[in-house]
């Protein structure tokens, strides 16, 4: 079966329940599944095995969380001249304390060195964890999850 892998890291939840709307998201579209995994947790054969990945991380000091830094540190070796991970379709979620572009530009640098895809805009949620932002994780992770199944990605 088809799935989308969504690591995340969090201390406060509020990275976690907008990893859990994106997996939501997933979950609600036919023929795919969501893998939801701590950034700690998630090894190199979850990146190759999924067929999209949701990168959620909240934002500290500018910086990406460091088991979301740790996930990309742990498996770049292995990955780095994998097929399998070549345009790998991905997005990012941002939990921001305050503008996330700092954690959203090393994230996507390190994404480049995968040969990653970008396949939707980044969510950047500022403060605290809103309706809205829930409801666009929601559809980030719907939209992935069809976009797999219809084979755009």
């Amino acid at each position: 079966m088809k799935n989308v892998l969504i690591v995340y890291h969090t201390q406060t939840n509020n990275t976690k329940k907008l990893a859990e709307a994106v997996k939501k998201g997933v979950d609600d579209t036919e023929d795919i599944i969501g893998v939801f995994k701590k950034a700690s947790e998630a090894v190199a054969e979850d990146i190759r095995r999924c067929n999209a990945i949701i990168i959620c991380s909240p934002e500290y000091f500018g910086y990406m969380a460091g088991a979301i830094k740790d996930l990309f540190d742990r498996t770049y070796e292995e990955l780095k001249d994998d097929k399998k991970v070549y345009k790998k379709p991905y997005a990012i979620v941002i939990s921001a304390g305050n503008d996330g572009t700092g954690a959203l530009n090393h994230i996507e640098r390190i994404c480049k060195g995968y040969r990653f895809k970008m396949a939707q805009k980044p969510i950047i949620c500022k403060g605290r964890v809103s309706a809205e932002a829930l409801k666009g994780c929601y559809e980030l992770g719907r939209t992935i999850a069809e976009g797999v199944n219809a084979g755009i990605f």
